[in-house]
């Protein structure tokens, strides 16, 4: 018999926490706390799919040149090139990694995050590695407000089958309906039991995260518009690629924010691209007008990089609006009541803006043109966030997470 009672409990998420892009560790972290307050006594803590055990903050990464190389690549290149480094990393660091960090524990939650997809087999290698692991010793597994997307390759559907299956799992929850459609689609043929719906984490930021007061300095409204490197986009992005060169549409949205009389900061989630694609452009984004230019009444600045995500959810709580393709940039502003403009580039970022009923406030680059963007931050700081819908979310997020407690509480009692 398991213990009985959450007293002394241990219980493991599976995630990329140490992620350099910061909105991973924010809604890691706010789901160990919450689901730390919902089981009092157990200890929750975060296993890196990757292997990392703590914030690398904003020092030299190789990411966006590998990246970049792998862009260049045929695709039946590039997955061989990928498949054959994720195999490496997977049976010499994250087995390991994972096995020794699961000694004594009693659950394991995969969540959240957009674990069930597949870029180049990466998160269907590192799971089912991972996972492994966890079969081996038999730990109950909740899967929990993950995102699931459709395309998956073939190899890749065989490895999150072969995976999910062979883990003892107890409970499954996906963070939006297309991603309930996809789960239903490629899983549930597979015998694994239908996936709910519980909200995204990082909805819950407004509770685990203490940052200064808004707009600290009182010089105008604040936009915090937030830069993603083309490459990040193309690489990663379900919808079609971006039709618009995004260092010229960068530089004359911000032109044209501050031109409106808006104090428009730049800045990363920390993604490695985007921090380089800003430190490439962002001296240009941010130069002074020239002679026949209209004067700004506040200069454009850059935002120093955030090296942990409670430096970012600092940041953007001082702001009057955010814009972003960055999904975990928009649903922190969300949370502490801050209009967000989402720029449409994935799907998950239109389930989010549809779930907090924001559908108003999300557009394509290419329909933003200056006075279109200016119109549009007009709107969503008229009309605000809908307090009350909010609360009903953060509140359902929550009993989300307190429903996960209670299976896992049966889960390990069970004998």
């Amino acid at each position: 018999m398991r213990r009985a009672s959450a007293q002394g409990m241990k219980i493991a998420l599976l995630n990329v926490k140490f992620s350099p892009n910061l909105g991973d560790g924010l809604l890691s972290e706010c789901l160990e706390r919450e689901l730390a307050e919902a089981l009092p006594g157990a200890t929750v803590v975060s296993i890196d799919l990757a292997g990392r055990a703590a914030y690398r903050g904003h020092g030299p990464s190789r990411r966006g040149r590998v990246i970049a190389l792998l862009e260049a690549l045929p695709r039946w290149a590039r997955r061989r090139a990928v498949r054959v480094a994720l195999a490496l990393l997977v049976r010499f660091r994250l087995r390991r990694h994972v096995r020794t960090r699961l000694r004594g524990f009693d659950a394991v939650v995969v969540g959240g995050g957009n674990l069930l997809t597949d870029t180049d087999l990466n998160f269907p290698m590192k799971l089912a590695g991972a996972l492994g692991e966890v079969a081996r010793v038999g730990l109950p597994v909740a899967v929990h407000a993950v995102g699931v997307n459709h395309r998956w390759s073939r190899a890749g559907h065989h490895l999150f089958v072969r995976a999910l299956c062979a883990a003892p799992l107890i409970t499954a929850t996906v963070r939006d309906q297309r991603s309930q459609r996809a789960w239903h689609d490629l899983l549930e043929p597979y015998g694994l039991p239908g996936a709910g719906l519980a909200g995204d984490p990082g909805l819950l930021a407004v509770r685990h995260f203490d940052p200064a007061p808004r707009n600290p300095t009182g010089e105008g409204l604040r936009v915090g518009l937030c830069i993603t490197s083309p490459l990040a986009v193309r690489y990663h992005a379900s919808g079609l690629p971006p039709t618009v060169d995004f260092a010229i549409w960068y530089q004359t949205a911000a032109r044209a924010l501050a031109v409106a009389g808006l104090h428009v900061v730049l800045f990363t989630n920390g993604s490695p691209e985007d921090r380089a694609f800003l430190a490439r452009h962002g001296a240009v984004w941010c130069a002074a007008p020239g002679d026949d230019d209209l004067p700004l009444p506040y200069p454009v600045t850059i935002a120093p990089a955030f090296a942990t995500p409670a430096e970012l959810v600092g940041f953007i709580a001082t702001c009057d609006v955010i814009i972003a393709h960055r999904m975990h940039a928009c649903i922190v502003a969300h949370s502490f009541a801050i209009p967000a403009i989402g720029l449409k580039w994935d799907v998950k970022l239109e389930s989010f803006f549809a779930l907090a009923g924001r559908e108003s406030c999300i557009a394509d680059c290419a329909d933003l043109d200056p006075g279109t963007l200016v119109a549009l931050v007009d709107l969503a700081l008229a009309t605000g966030v809908d307090r009350d819908r909010l609360d009903r979310l953060i509140a359902t997020t929550r009993a989300d997470i307190a429903r996960l407690a209670q299976v896992i509480r049966s889960g390990v009692s069970a004998p």
